[in-house]
């Protein structure tokens, strides 16, 4: 276990304080942010948030707890590895396959299958989440990236946190979307009424920001590419839903149920950042599943019967 103490300076007065770490340590602002909501970061002995503003004369104390054994168990389950190398493993994700151990999945995940094949992955996210830097839903298919080292983690969460890790999705919607492309703007948050969704709100939440363009229409459904600028827990499925076009096969999002999908017709075709060992960009893409095909062309075919 590492501690540290700073003194606020006159010229620091009215920095935010995960602002103010970043530049006096080689913390990422992610990880300082981690550490802050884990009250391993005080001001003047009491927990802080981290969009406090320092004032001169306020004493910062930083705790960077020491790293845990990996707790989450290897299993030998077959992963479609797009890319690997000493830093980094880009899988593409099956529908159905959980990233991480938690409630209700002890075992069975990503997590245990990356441990297998790697053996070695990051430990900043803890016992249940190594290597883990972002996730998609269990029944969201397409590209993930897991890190193999703290020093590829740190690199990969800060592109995420400064929006220079591209994401984009294919989806499959209700309803015929009138315009080319748009933009959602609208913040993200636990739902009172249902705390295992999230929903659009101004209350406990974070900016979000999806953009979409179509691709395809149909009758009743369109066929569309997001991009994240954002990424927040169920961001596309519940800016889709608040527009009045959820995802096809969204149980959680969306109550109608029209086509026999097992699931959410989403997946994550395009995964772009920059290599945290070469510094040049990579990416990477996967195809559309069969399934996500079959639909489509079952919807094709319905139409032009």
């Amino acid at each position: 276990m590492e501690k540290y103490e700073f003194n606020v300076e006159a010229e620091q007065n009215g920095m935010r304080i995960d602002k103010f770490l970043k530049e006096n340590t080689e913390l990422t602002r992610t990880y300082i942010q981690k550490l802050i909501e884990e009250e391993h970061i005080l001001v003047n002995d009491n927990k802080t948030k981290s969009n406090y503003k320092l004032k001169t004369g306020e004493i910062v104390k930083l705790t960077i707890p020491d790293a845990v054994d990996l707790e989450a168990k290897p299993e030998d389950i077959p992963l479609d590895v797009v890319y690997e190398d000493s830093d980094v493993i880009v899988v593409n994700k099956p529908k159905g396959l959980v990233v991480h151990p938690g409630s209700g999945n002890p075992d069975h995940t990503l997590v245990n299958a990356l441990l297998f094949h790697c053996k070695d992955l990051s430990g900043i996210n803890g016992v249940l989440r190594p290597g883990i830097v972002h996730r998609i839903d269990k029944d969201t298919t397409g590209l993930l990236v897991a890190c193999k080292n703290d020093k590829a983690h740190l690199a990969i969460a800060e592109q995420l946190q400064d929006k220079t890790c591209y994401r984009k999705y294919y989806a499959l919607v209700h309803g015929v979307i009138p315009h080319e492309h748009g933009t959602i703007e609208a913040p993200i948050g636990r739902d009172k009424k249902n705390r295992q969704n999230m929903t659009v709100t101004d209350e406990n939440s974070r900016d979000a920001v999806t953009h979409f363009k179509v691709v395809e229409r149909f009758k009743n459904y369109t066929f569309i590419e997001c991009r994240l600028e954002t990424g927040r827990t169920h961001q596309i499925r519940v800016h889709m839903e608040f527009i009045k076009h959820p995802i096809v096969g969204d149980y959680k999002y969306s109550i109608r149920k029209t086509l026999d999908t097992n699931g959410q017709m989403l997946h994550a075709y395009e995964l772009s950042f920059i290599h945290p060992s070469t510094k040049e960009r990579v990416t990477f893409n996967a195809p559309l599943p069969q399934y996500f095909l079959d639909i489509l062309e079952q919807i094709r075919k319905e139409e032009n019967e």
